[in-house]
């Protein structure tokens, strides 16, 4: 007989949020991309979500497979990317398509967050905009809506932080220590 499984939201959504704040408090123009975002990016905002996803399909959570598993290989892409942008020279605006894709990723997962609690919903929809705002940036060229989605950008990971801290604790807890937006059905 096989025991109760442990929730792993929390160590997907914290490897993604704190990924996320990291990443974008550099977007919003605080510092410059250093190895410090690259190796978050890579091990906790990567590997750890993949880990996480795996262990959903343990749990038969398609939803959380491929949110967990996809998140988690958008940071290792992403860090790639940075990595070896320069091999070979791609033209401007090239990212901007890669930010599109995701964010269209991203609208369509959340739809599959209707039914779950209010804080996956704002998770979500928040890192469509993120992503969307990116492309924007990238297309266009813009410092401006850089900053912007920077900003945004850091709301969306400290969303992810909040959720995942709340699960956490209040599972601990037996009780809700910080609120979720349960959704009644």
């Amino acid at each position: 007989m096989e025991g109760k499984l442990a929730n792993v939201g929390p160590l997907g959504l914290m490897g993604f949020g704190m990924t996320t704040v990291l990443l974008n408090i550099h977007n919003a123009g605080f510092y410059p991309l250093g190895s410090m975002i690259l190796a978050m990016g890579l091990c906790y905002g990567g590997f750890a979500q993949i880990i996480a996803g795996i262990l959903e399909f343990k749990k038969g959570n398609t939803f959380g497979v491929t949110a967990f598993t996809s998140y988690g290989l958008f940071w290792c892409s992403l860090v790639f990317i940075l990595v070896f942008k320069e091999l070979p020279a791609t033209p401007v605006g090239y990212m901007g398509w890669y930010f599109f894709m995701w964010g269209l990723f991203t609208f369509f997962m959340w739809f599959g967050t209707f039914g779950k609690n209010r804080a996956i919903q704002f998770v979500f929809l928040s890192l469509t905009i993120l992503f969307w705002l990116l492309a924007i940036r990238d297309w266009a060229g813009s410092a401006a809506i850089g900053i912007l989605a920077g900003w945004e950008g850091i709301v969306c990971g400290l969303s992810a932080i909040y959720l995942a801290m709340a699960e956490v604790l209040n599972e601990s807890l037996g009780r809700v220590v910080l609120p979720i937006g349960e959704i009644k059905r």
